[in-house]
């Protein structure tokens, strides 16, 4: 497959395509990608800019860079966009860097805003502890459940055809010397020397892993997601809903008219094998929560048997003085879950990738490509001081909600939520602000 880099000029940075053949095909998600025959493709590239993987992390970044007169190729290991994954829920700061990148308003069209939280135990019936609203107790706060899915497929159809490479995993990276640039070498052969390349490549980065990064660290749960669908319409109000077991813990919250997203949190000392059969993950998920409302598992048993998925939650705390930098010479960068993965308890992961992407996007594209190494270091100085204490609370609160000592979760639902949780609080750290990304203009 052929790497392309979009010709966008502006005062700081000109990249220019490498001179090959491109044709466009349109990747079973309806994402356009550019391919070339295997016998057509070079065996060894030049790039000013590649982005390892076409995550959330990997496209926001490319849009960002693309609409501030910057060019990148995209590398992504698999065959098309991740259909996987369910969901994803935006809180209002990643809904502000989706504004400024140009694809909120597409997005907010197919999904429900989400008016409140309802939680609940899983004791007689669901007996109801608590519940907010977020326009009394958040004002301005904006959630909504998006598509993992959608949300790629529109950051994508941003970019221009040719930008992403589908099939291209990583098997080497190595520096090239003081002025040499970075060589990517892929599986299938090809080499690509890269001035600067962005890490985006998930949870289990190699880019990571050979920038000195610690594998991502086990918390003892997991977490079992799925996506219900109701081809007639789902019947639930637009409210996050909570049930709060003893080791266990679930929800569910609607995402458009016809889906709705659920999830279950559960302890286990190791993740244990991996589970490939579609039945027996449902017929697992449904066994952990058997007895629990009527209403969550209707929504579980309204769902696809491939539309479940299993999977170890896990983080990496950035410690001051421990954790390596973030970036390595001026040429190599990482961001979102290749640098700090953090468990979901807070809702951030997604809503801190797309904010690594606008400001790391803006740092470039303002340094200029003599100034790379600059801009790096600023970029994780910003960011290390948003996301190593969104990591270390996310962790806290996933530790204390997951508890399963009788007397504890008696004062959990007998004191705290009732009595002393504070929705606007809590929320706090969604505040975020980022001006709009003026698109540059584009070369004919």
């Amino acid at each position: 497959m052929a790497l392309a880099t979009a010709t966008i000029s502006s005062p700081q940075l000109r990249y220019c395509p490498s001179p090959r053949g491109r044709r466009r095909r349109r990747g079973r998600h309806g994402a356009a990608a550019a391919t070339v025959a295997a016998s057509a493709t070079p065996r060894s590239s030049e790039e000013n800019i590649v982005i390892v993987g076409a995550g959330v992390a990997g496209l926001a970044t490319a849009v960002a860079l693309r609409r501030l007169g910057v060019g990148a190729a995209v590398l992504e290991q698999g065959d098309a966009l991740r259909a996987g994954g369910t969901s994803l829920t935006l809180f209002k700061n990643g809904w502000r860097v989706l504004d400024a990148i140009g694809v909120a308003d597409e997005l907010r069209s197919k999904y429900l805003r989400i008016q409140g939280m309802r939680m609940r135990s899983p004791a007689a019936g669901g007996r109801e502890l608590r519940e907010f609203s977020f326009e009394e107790e958040a004002p301005g706060q904006e959630v909504r459940a998006v598509e993992r899915r959608v949300l790629l497929e529109t950051l994508s159809s941003k970019l221009p055809p040719g930008t992403i490479s589908f099939s291209s995993k990583l098997k080497s990276i190595s520096e090239q010397g003081p002025a040499g640039g970075t060589l990517l070498e892929l599986e299938d052969g090809r080499q690509i020397l890269s001035k600067i390349v962005i890490g985006c490549d998930g949870v289990n980065s190699p880019i990571a892993k050979w920038m000195g990064f610690s594998e991502p660290r086990y918390v003892g749960h997991m977490a079992f997601r799925g996506l219900a669908e109701y081809a007639d319409g789902q019947p639930f109000e637009p409210k996050v809903n909570y049930i709060y077991g003893r080791g266990v813990r679930a929800g569910f919250v609607p995402v458009s008219p016809t889906k709705v997203y659920w999830f279950i949190c559960f302890n286990r000392p190791d993740p244990g094998p991996k589970i490939t059969d579609p039945a027996a993950l449902k017929s697992e998920a449904l066994e952990l929560v058997r007895g629990w409302p009527s209403d969550l598992l209707a929504v579980m048993r309204s769902t696809p048997e491939g539309a479940v998925v299993r999977t170890p939650l896990v983080d990496r705390w950035l410690w001051p003085g421990l954790a390596p930098a973030a970036s390595r010479g001026g040429r190599v960068v990482l961001a979102g879950d290749a640098w700090h993965p953090m468990t979901p308890n807070l809702g951030q992961g997604a809503c801190c990738a797309l904010e690594d992407a606008v400001i790391l996007a803006r740092r470039l594209a303002d340094a200029g490509g003599a100034q790379a190494q600059a801009a790096m270091r600023a970029y994780e100085a910003e960011r290390w001081a948003r996301v190593f204490p969104l990591t270390a609370r996310a962790g806290l609160v996933g530790a204390l909600v997951q508890w399963d000592n009788a007397a504890v979760c008696a004062a959990r639902d007998g004191v705290v939520i009732p009595r002393l949780v504070r929705l606007g609080p809590f929320l706090e750290h969604t505040n975020f602000e980022c001006d709009l990304l003026e698109p540059a203009p584009q070369s004919p």
